[in-house]
């Protein structure tokens, strides 16, 4: 995956949104912001931001051609909470807190912006930004399949005599299940020496440039193969290719990389061919050949019959994986439905939760939904969100337990680091700082506090804690 592709803030106008963007830019990074008043982000983002006019919580509005070239998102989207008795035009008060005037819900409600409008985003974002479990090619793979057309294609267009074919056996797979196989008889005869068999140009070009490779599980017999990839609709024309080994008798899988491939016609390298473009993938050739390329031969080549079982290619993400889903939700979103819990000693939207229709409840169920995406991603529950300055020392804990306050400013540099830090990846964690709310926290600027080394706190983080675990079974329905 190439880290320069484009960073999509959701959000982008917001306390949180609109810092990720100034710090990204100021990296140098390619942001594209996703907002709903195209004035109001020109004005607060300047006139140059690359901006998509869409709506999460209307799907319609969330077109494809939006997110092209979206490699992570980082979602700072919210429900809006306001004063009942109204605010400045700089939202002064909202700014403050909520733990500073009486709240209501101003626009569209929680379950329409934190479950349907995250639903509406992870569908969206899905294709372009990658699945940690990769996207099946072909093949067959527990509950899906893909099959794909495969035609053959010989030495016989050479005047040779060798022959394949690729067909599906139905149980010749591991543990009995589907598998395609790559098959033939190979000869030297008349100047040959190879085989072959090539999908049918795809209708639609194959997009995989969220991933670094393809990985084939494949049942070797000692021999070396090749894939071929095609960018180009043309027939004769040339192919990205990659050699492979395979193990006698074992199932394997071999990762590809796409950086591995190089530009072959007619088993010479072309040297001035343009680079691979994995968002343009046409076709997909297997080959057993004599021949490798630029006169070199198969060291594995052997004449007679060959059989290669291949039960699926699928583009893969590289290790570490890092997150390409960053969230900004909101510590206290698993504490509504606690047993037990004190509720006068939890900040108001927890203890406010049914009269903020159910604010809580819909952000859990939208985190719900990240961690069951199958995009990697970091779910950041900051505390009470303040205007303070980033730099204070801060205590970060999973389980949803603390309370306190974080300032907006460190909660984007947070984000920023996480996109780049695998120690982060499918991760949900809170995050406060050591600063009591009874304490201003100022910076001295002839003296500001070193920049922080987010890893130190990321490295902590262990899988599968969210805070749900306290919840006991029989805890009221969530509302639908």
């Amino acid at each position: 995956m190439d880290n320069s592709g484009v960073i999509l803030v959701a959000g982008a106008t917001g306390g949180v949104g609109r810092r990720v963007v100034d710090l990204l830019r100021k990296n140098g990074r390619s942001v594209r912001v996703l907002v709903r008043n195209e004035e109001k982000a020109k004005r607060m983002l300047g006139p140059d931001v690359d901006l998509i006019v869409g709506d999460i919580t209307k799907a319609s509005t969330l077109l494809p051609e939006y997110f092209k070239g979206v490699r992570t998102v980082i979602n700072a989207v919210s429900v809006i909470v306001g004063p009942k008795e109204g605010d400045t035009p700089d939202r002064a008060k909202y700014s403050q807190g909520i733990k500073f005037f009486e709240p209501e819900i101003k626009g569209d409600s929680p379950e329409m912006v934190e479950f349907i409008g995250m639903k509406n985003l992870i569908n969206a974002v899905k294709e372009t930004v990658g699945l940690r479990s990769g996207k099946l090619i072909f093949g067959f793979d527990e509950n899906i399949s893909r099959e794909l057309p495969w035609g053959a294609l010989d030495d016989v267009v050479m005047g040779g005599v060798s022959e394949s074919t690729f067909l599906i056996d139905s149980n010749g797979g591991e543990n009995g299940t589907p598998t395609g196989i790559f098959r033939g008889i190979v000869s030297t005869t008349n100047n040959g020496g190879f085989t072959s068999v090539r999908t049918k140009n795809f209708s639609i070009p194959e997009d995989l440039s969220a991933y670094d490779g393809l990985e084939l599980r494949v049942k070797g017999n000692g021999l070396r193969y090749k894939l071929i990839i095609r960018t180009s609709r043309d027939w004769d024309t040339v192919g990205y290719t990659v050699g492979f080994d395979t193990v006698k008798d074992q199932w394997q899988s071999v990762r590809l990389p796409f950086s591995s491939l190089r530009p072959i016609f007619r088993a010479k390298t072309v040297a001035d061919a343009p680079p691979f473009n994995p968002s343009e993938i046409i076709s997909l050739q297997l080959m057993f050949s004599k021949f490798e390329y630029d006169g070199k031969l198969n060291p594995t080549f052997l004449e007679g019959p060959f059989q290669l079982p291949i039960s699926a290619i699928r583009a893969y993400l590289k290790e570490p994986v890092t997150p390409r889903f960053v969230h900004v939700g909101s510590a206290g979103v698993t504490r509504p439905d606690r047993p037990g819990l004190d509720l006068s000693k939890q900040p108001p939207a927890v203890r406010l939760n049914k009269e903020l229709d159910f604010i809580l409840t819909y952000k859990l169920k939208g985190e719900d939904l990240i961690r069951e995406s199958g995009i990697p991603y970091t779910i950041i529950r900051p505390c009470a969100l303040t205007e303070e300055p980033a730099g204070a020392d801060l205590i970060v804990e999973q389980g949803d337990n603390i309370t306190g306050k974080i300032s907006r400013d460190e909660v984007a540099r947070m984000c920023i680091a996480a996109v780049e830090s695998p120690y982060a990846c499918d991760k949900t964690f809170e995050v406060k700082s050591v600063i009591p709310f009874s304490e201003p926290y100022t910076v001295d600027p002839e003296n500001p506090p070193p920049e922080k080394d987010y890893n130190v706190y990321f490295q902590i983080l262990k899988d599968g804690i969210t805070g749900k675990e306290s919840l006991e079974q029989s805890a009221p329905p969530v509302p639908v």
